[in-house]
Parts: structure tokens; sequence; C-alpha cells
């Protein structure tokens, strides 16, 4: 007999690999709440604590890396805390109209305006405007990734361990 909790945990983490290549899901939280289904249901029994606490902490830094991930390369690329805020605000809206296309160029064109209007020279607007979707672009493959790792490990810790 199929176990329903053990259906519905994996399904919220294969969801988050998913999630992690789609724009505005949350997939270290559909990880972390993967895990938590799965360990509230099975009576906290099924996996060690050891092994849940280590997959719960490279979730919460796979949130941590979806949240700032972008913000941070922005940041390393020289753009001010401002041109970051207002870039991510046109990312969304833009995302929400054309796709995640109009996400990656409205972080460019945003960044790379607004900091040229700051009194950036061409030169350091582009780089600040390439490290910023570079840096989203990584982001996302590190969420990807770390999602993954997530899935893999709950799967050996409850079919091999």
């Amino acid at each position: 007999m199929v176990d329903v909790v053990l259906v519905v945990a994996v399904a919220l983490l294969a969801g988050a690999i998913v999630g992690a290549a789609v724009p505005m899901v949350p997939s270290g939280l559909l990880s972390l709440a993967g895990l938590g289904v799965y360990w509230w249901g099975s009576g906290t029994a099924e996996i060690s604590v050891l092994t849940f606490a280590v997959l719960a902490v490279i979730a919460v830094v796979t949130a941590l890396i979806e949240f700032f991930g972008g913000s941070i390369a922005a940041r390393a690329g020289g753009a001010s805390w401002l041109t970051t805020a207002v870039a991510a605000g046109v990312g969304i809206v833009l995302m929400l109209v054309t796709g995640p296309v109009g996400l990656l160029a409205g972080l460019f064109g945003t960044v790379f305006v607004l900091e040229f209007v700051r009194g950036e020279e061409l030169e350091g607007s582009a780089r600040s405007a390439v490290y910023t979707t570079v840096g989203t672009l990584a982001s996302t493959a590190v969420q990807v990734l770390l999602t993954a790792t997530i899935l893999l490990g709950f799967l050996v810790a409850v079919f091999l361990l």
C-alpha cells in the first residue's frame, strides 16, 4: 500500500525542483514543507534527527539564496540598494507579463539605466547589469541543485537507511 504521507512529501520535494526554475515559486520553502510533512506524518521515526536537520538546513539555505541571491549579485556588481529594489520590482512585473525573459530583461535594463542615471559610467552600469542578470541565473541554478540534493538525500534516508 502506498503511504500517503510519503507521496505528499515526495510531491512537495519534486515540486520544489520545478519551482526552483520557475520564478515566484518558493522552492526552499516547498522543500522544507515536504520534509516537515514527512517528519510529522511518519511520527519522526522514519529518518534520523541528524538527517532531517541537515536537509532542513539545506532547504533554509536554498530559501535564502532564492530571496537574496539576485540582490547580492547586484551589490557585488556595484548597484545601489535602491537600484536593486527597483529592478526587483520591475523584473517581477515584467515576468508576470512576459515570463522569465521579461524578468531577466527587466533586471538588466533597470539596473543599467538607473546606475547610468545615478552617475556611473557606461562600463560600470553595464557591469552592474551583467552581475545582476548572471547572479539571478546562477541563483536559479544553485536552487535547482540544492532542491535536487534535498530530494535525493530524502529518498536515500527513507529507502536505504
